[in-house]
């Protein structure tokens, strides 16, 4: 959720019926952990650079883990 007054992003997850904010790792990074490789740097975000914002999402998406991930998609 992007808090465009507040300049804040917040990203959530359902866990057993209660949504968790996850937080940004060492890197500032928020990781999803429903979809891997889904990466967003939130400080680019707020920031609006964008150009940061797409390469950390193409740093995101070359990893195995996204590869595994549209690989099992695909066998579906």
């Amino acid at each position: 959720m992007w808090r465009v007054y507040d300049q804040q992003f917040d990203w959530f997850r359902l866990q057993e019926g209660d949504y968790i904010q996850l937080e940004p790792n060492e890197n500032g990074i928020i990781c999803s952990e429903i979809f891997p490789g889904l990466w967003l740097k939130q400080s680019a975000l707020l920031a609006g650079d964008l150009a940061k914002v797409l390469e950390i999402v193409q740093q995101g998406i070359a990893t195995a883990e996204h590869q595994m991930f549209v690989k099992s998609l695909s066998r579906e």
